[in-house]
């Protein structure tokens, strides 16, 4: 079976896991006078990730929901105004902001455009209401097939936000993804950004765990914030050990997800009853059934019965994520199941 619902099946090597056995341990909960933890593989691994993103300071979390939750709940409070992409992962999946058991806020909506860029012009309409107390932005945009924003688009949102006094958080998931594709170091994409969120878990290859990003006094913060959503952690280092070793060994691989993905794009563009992602930039295909005339859990539950994994995504597509683990020739076959079903349909 090719399984390529998501990029977080990604499994670690031994290599990876031998560094839970040398970790120095402690009990991250336990903070002292600077808010730091007593375990010193987190600090470590909290201080590298501020630094690659430029940031003062980072807060390891669980997961990247709790890492974008942490944030909004940090940024806003009950009723304040959020302004959100439509297809946005944190609204359509993650939710908690928005749920009127918790964090209760309002939301408010931007598009993006034809380049897959969030539209200025809504972005700045919004904020005109004087309403919005925060605007969140996807590096890369999951929902719309890993697309990224540019520096430049970034530097735009930026300066129009600032106008307006709106900080601006990012979940970058997908970050290195993003700064690998854009050919732009990490640190220069979030210098546009007042706080970010990225995973270990995704293309990375770690078993666990996100980091948030921001200022010294904004993560400090967030560290209450993540306490009271019960994501403080005692001896976490055996989740930090793995996101070092991830961040210095496994970056620059994410290239050959990206090539994977290529390549299987390459062998689906004549299909006929299939729309296939025309502009393929990261490690995610998405491919449009509706012209099919069957479901996109229909379409997934055939190519299962063919060998591949998939899922649908938005109603209308279904999703194809490429991951350490998958080689070229899975992203071949791959094709060739999808290319067999479009013949079937």
């Amino acid at each position: 079976m090719i399984d390529l619902r998501s990029d977080t099946l990604t499994l670690p090597d031994r290599p990876m896991l031998e560094t839970i056995l040398a970790a120095h341990l402690g009990d991250d909960g336990r903070l002292n006078a600077a808010g730091r933890g007593e375990d010193a593989t987190v600090n470590r691994l909290e201080d590298m990730s501020a630094a690659l993103t430029g940031k003062e300071a980072g807060l390891l979390c669980t997961s990247g929901t709790l890492g974008n939750q942490a944030a909004v709940l940090t940024w806003c409070r009950p009723g304040d105004t959020v302004l959100v992409n439509d297809l946005q992962h944190l609204d359509r999946s993650e939710k908690t902001a928005f749920d009127p058991r918790f964090g209760q806020m309002k939301k408010a909506i931007y598009h993006l455009d034809a380049n897959f860029q969030p539209d200025l012009a809504e972005i700045e309409a919004q904020c005109k209401t004087g309403k919005i107390k925060l605007l969140c932005l996807e590096n890369t945009h999951n929902y719309t097939g890993g697309t990224c924003i540019t520096e430049a688009s970034l530097k735009k949102i930026h300066d129009l936000a600032s106008q307006y006094h709106v900080p601006v958080h990012m979940d970058g998931a997908r970050l290195f993804n993003a700064s690998l594709y854009l050919k732009t170091p990490v640190d220069q994409l979030c210098q546009y950004v007042d706080s970010v969120q990225f995973c270990f878990s995704k293309g990375l290859g770690a078993p666990v765990g996100s980091v948030l990003c921001g200022s010294r006094d904004f993560i400090r913060n967030a560290k209450e914030t993540r306490k009271l959503m019960g994501g403080a952690m005692r001896q976490a280092g055996i989740i930090a050990a793995p996101a070092i070793y991830a961040l210095e060994h496994n970056i620059q691989r994410l290239q050959e997800d990206h090539d994977n993905c290529a390549a299987c794009a390459a062998q689906l563009q004549d299909l006929k009853k299939i729309t296939v992602q025309k502009h393929v930039q990261t490690n995610i295909l998405m491919l449009d059934v509706v012209p099919s005339g069957i479901t996109p859990q229909e379409f997934c539950d055939r190519a299962k019965a063919k060998g591949l994994w998939i899922r649908p995504i938005i109603n209308t597509s279904v999703r194809l994520v490429f991951y350490k683990g998958i080689t070229r020739q899975d992203a071949l076959d791959a094709a060739a199941i999808i290319r067999q079903l479009d013949a079937e349909l």
